[in-house]
């Protein structure tokens, strides 16, 4: 049965916006799609959503209209570009952009957006590619309180939760923090567990012996069956956790903020990139220390 209450514009079917569009579909929404991948577009297309033209078509034709693209430069000229969003958004539209993008860039083109009478969230989101797949992902908000809950459930088709955090830019700088934390587990799981397997003990003992204690974490039981079974197919590609890190970079530098040791992870992940590595899972980035120490943690 379609829910007949708002018609939804999703531009980017990327590893996440295409499972977070089929959800959609899934959840009886009319939907108009639209990509630069002609594959993407048309496996959306055959699961019941209409072909968009150009964001400006997509929103000429949408209630709501979500982004979910790779980076600020690309939300920008899809948003405030020529036949962009705002050129055929009708008053009163809402645009969520779900991309992980800078807080700064967030808050210009909602300026932009508001000068059109144009409502603007931003929601970036958190759970990869299989939270994307199941419609389980965190969902984090920010803009105004009556906009949030107008929307609230489009955000819940395609996540277990949805929070507002603030006011517009608070979604992303919420990301970002979460991106820090991520990267930072993910550095001393690398780090701890190439140490066990330099000493000769079983990886994945101390795995199981840890995971239930302090040292315990979503992140270590997420990732390191996948590192154990040399698996870096990415959910989260280091190209991307990248990016995020140099938005926190940039962001940080603007608030005058301290982050030495994101900074530094940062430095790990772009040595990985520049091994070829980009476009492995950001778990992979446990093979910084492996290549250090010349071993790979494995299942014996």
């Amino acid at each position: 049965m379609q829910n007949q209450t708002k018609k939804i514009g999703f531009i980017g079917l990327g590893v996440m916006g295409k499972p977070m569009s089929l959800n959609l579909l899934k959840a009886g929404y009319s939907l108009m799609a639209l990509d630069i991948n002609p594959k993407s577009l048309n496996e959306v297309i055959q699961a019941g959503a209409l072909r968009g033209e150009s964001p400006k078509h997509v929103a000429e034709n949408s209630d709501v209209v979500i982004t979910m693209l790779p980076n600020s430069p690309q939300v920008e000229d899809v948003i405030t570009g020529e036949k962009g969003v705002l050129q055929g958004a009708k008053s009163g539209t809402v645009i969520i952009d779900m991309s992980s993008i800078s807080p700064i860039t967030a808050k210009k083109v909602a300026g932009l957006a508001l000068t059109k009478e144009v409502e603007m969230l931003d929601a970036p989101v958190s759970g990869g590619e299989p939270k994307a797949i199941d419609g389980t992902l965190s969902i984090m908000v920010g803009g105004k309180e009556e906009v949030f809950e107008s929307v609230k459930d489009i955000l819940l088709a395609m996540g277990a939760s949805a929070v507002l955090i603030g006011e517009i830019g608070s979604g992303n700088i919420c990301k970002l923090a979460n991106q820090i934390m991520v990267a930072m587990h993910l550095a001393s799981v690398g780090e701890a567990m190439v140490f066990a397997e330099k000493a000769g003990v079983d990886a994945e003992k101390v795995f199981q012996a840890i995971r239930g204690g302090l040292a315990g974490s979503t992140v270590l039981d997420a990732k390191m069956p996948l590192i154990l079974d040399r698996n870096f197919k990415p959910g989260g590609p280091i190209r991307m956790h990248t990016k995020d890190l140099l938005n926190v970079r940039d962001t940080a530098l603007e608030i005058d903020a301290p982050i030495p040791l994101t900074v530094q992870i940062m430095e790990y992940m772009k040595a990985l990139k520049a091994d070829g590595k980009a476009e492995h899972d950001h778990g992979g980035l446990i093979q910084y220390w492996e290549k250090l120490a010349n071993v790979e943690v494995k299942r014996k």
